[in-house]
């Protein structure tokens, strides 16, 4: 079986072999392959590529669908390298709002414009039932489809990604909610002394994200040294039910620092948990126990918690206020006491003080009078003419 390259361009080849005799013909037939790399690099491409058509593995790229290929990325990529709720939601999002549209679209064939097309279309009619999808949906379509096809060009499959060609649809930064002393007054006072004011203290003073809290176990808290280790998350899915996860990012991991006031209240907590447990006959909760469990010491759904916030906050008539916001709240009482960004950055556990900035950078006060201060005190130090 035979195979040659040609030069297309710097680091670019063109790759030809041999696939056989076409019996309808009796012609040999041949294919064409585009690779971008070293003349060597090429030579063991081409050698690949005729290893697999000899063993009956190969497959023409320039017949592969769009859909055929995001069936064995599913399968053989995401499946091993995602979480299960997101590759959940990869799944429900290449299915409803992908494969429908551009799914038979042959994947060396797509385009940008044949993405951007999409992405117009699912904005006026993509919601299933009727309606268009929001821009922050089409969004999360944008950015599956440009891991998705990042790969395909990484296997050789398609020249380029083309999604890294294309903008997705703008999203209008929504507004954060962040409390009000008083409704922070009101929102504690209401769950005072029930199983929800532990969770939501801590929430306000750590901004723990739900799904943290609830996997927030006793060998995580380190009462005498009053710190809390972060390590796992708390996530629903809908073929898993609940499942505990390591943060997304090392950042995620992390160590918060509590006050005196949260110290004495899950000392207060814990003594109580244990009471409750000797009552049930579970005995003395173990160090791996978790810190908000239910009465019988099994897992709260974090669904379940913020049910159960709403309707309490709906009985006080402050239906608007969200889990969420207390960690919103902590966030901005710490920016408002002039604590600097990479400490903020680091205690909510983004990935990089910009993540924190592009949330709370509105909150920072515009300090450029203050800069010119200390530069006129520098001078003032050295004496100018």
């Amino acid at each position: 079986m035979k195979g040659h390259i040609r030069r297309r361009g710097k680091n670019s080849w063109e790759l030809k072999f041999d696939t056989g005799i076409d019996p309808s013909t009796g012609r040999r037939r041949s294919r064409y392959h585009s690779f971008k790399g070293s003349k060597r690099d090429a030579q063991l491409e081409l050698a690949k590529l005729i290893t697999a058509n000899a063993k009956g593995e190969y497959v023409d790229p320039s017949k592969v669908s769009l859909g055929e290929f995001l069936d064995c990325w599913e399968r053989d990529w995401a499946v091993g390298n995602t979480s299960p709720k997101t590759l959940e939601r990869y799944t429900e999002l290449l299915r409803n709002h992908v494969r429908p549209f551009i799914g038979a679209r042959p994947i060396q064939k797509l385009t940008a414009v044949d993405l951007t097309s999409l992405y117009a279309r699912l904005l006026k009619e993509g919601k299933i039932g009727g309606g268009g999808l929001s821009p922050r949906t089409v969004g999360h379509v944008h950015r599956v489809l440009h891991r998705a096809l990042g790969h395909a060009a990484q296997w050789r499959l398609a020249l380029q990604n083309v999604a890294a060609l294309v903008d997705p649809p703008k999203v209008e930064q929504a507004e954060i909610q962040i409390l009000r002393p008083d409704q922070i007054k009101a929102a504690m006072n209401a769950h005072r002394g029930k199983a929800l004011y532990p969770i939501a203290a801590v929430a306000l003073g750590t901004g723990m994200r739900r799904g943290e809290l609830l996997a927030l176990r006793w060998c995580d808290v380190d009462l005498d040294r009053a710190t809390v280790q972060v390590q796992r998350s708390l996530e629903v899915t809908r073929k898993g039910g609940l499942r505990f996860k390591p943060p997304k990012t090392k950042y995620g991991r992390r160590s918060v620092a509590i006050s005196p006031s949260l110290v004495a209240l899950l000392r207060g907590h814990w003594k109580a948990q244990q009471e409750q447990r000797l009552l049930l006959g579970l005995g003395k909760a173990p160090a791996e126990a978790l810190v908000f469990a239910t009465c019988e010491g099994k897992t709260r759904s974090p669904n379940g918690l913020t049910k159960e916030w709403s309707v309490a906050m709906a009985r006080i008539g402050l239906p608007e206020i969200t889990l969420h916001a207390l960690r919103h709240t902590h966030a901005s009482q710490l920016i408002a006491s002039g604590i600097d960004v990479l400490t903020i950055s680091r205690r909510l556990g983004h990935g990089s003080p910009a993540i924190t900035l592009a949330v709370y950078g509105h909150l920072f006060s515009n300090s450029d009078a203050g800069a010119a201060q200390v530069v006129e005190d520098m001078f003032a130090g050295i004496g100018t003419e």
